[in-house]
């Protein structure tokens, strides 16, 4: 697989060239800011594209609006940002464009096996949200919102979805058989109002909900 990787931090940078190497994918490019990182993309087409959220000259939010220009301009560009901090409505801007995208908090580089598990997921279609990042948003109070509807072990399902999981992965996590992790995804749909239609990943949807509602 062909990486473009966007990163100011020169350390961690090479890091990840490192890592992605061992797992015999190619780093086209490394670069340390969005202007570069635009221009990296359009030379070498990659499979996917990894980015710091924060890059100069400004350190705010420069690696997220480069991703989401990337995504308008190519609407199905695999594309996963590393956040040094919990932002839910990064992740969720990014869930907004659609499939193939993912919020990994860096702290989550360190854990390579699951970091590359999260790039491949990304890089085929999946959707991927930091667990640390689900979790915590999973805790706070939801009163007076759909997600308060959920029981717990539904609960515990959407954050294993968010996480990129399919259904069978999360069969395996949770020690119950497929047909009840169907059902209990079937029940998480009804409650949060997803009604099926040709356009709408309701799998997406819902983790956007779970995001809009700690935003609030």
């Amino acid at each position: 697989m062909r990486v473009v990787i966007a990163e100011d931090s020169v350390l961690l940078r090479e890091g990840l060239g490192q890592i992605l190497a061992r797992f015999d994918h190619r780093v086209v490019a490394a670069v340390a800011d969005a202007p570069a990182l635009a221009a990296a993309v359009a030379e070498h087409e990659p499979d996917i594209v990894v980015t710091d959220v924060r890059m100069p000259p400004g350190f705010r939010d420069e690696g997220l609006r480069a991703a989401l220009a990337l995504r308008a301009d190519r609407p199905g560009l695999p594309i996963l940002v590393l956040s040094q901090y919990v932002e839910q409505s990064y992740a969720a801007d990014l869930l907004q464009t659609g499939d193939g995208v993912g919020y990994l908090l860096k702290d989550r580089v360190g854990e390579v096996t699951e970091f590359v598990e999260a790039l491949d997921r990304v890089a085929a279609g999946g959707t991927v949200i930091d667990p640390d990042v689900v979790r915590g948003l999973l805790s706070r109070r939801t009163g007076g919102t759909p997600l308060e509807r959920l029981s717990g072990r539904e609960r515990e399902v959407l954050t294993l979805m968010a996480e990129g999981r399919s259904n069978g992965a999360i069969a395996r996590a949770l020690v119950v058989s497929e047909a009840a992790v169907i059902k209990h995804v079937g029940s998480i749909f009804t409650k949060l109002d997803l009604h099926q239609t040709p356009d709408d990943h309701r799998r997406v949807l819902a983790v956007l909900t779970l995001l809009r509602d700690a935003s609030r």
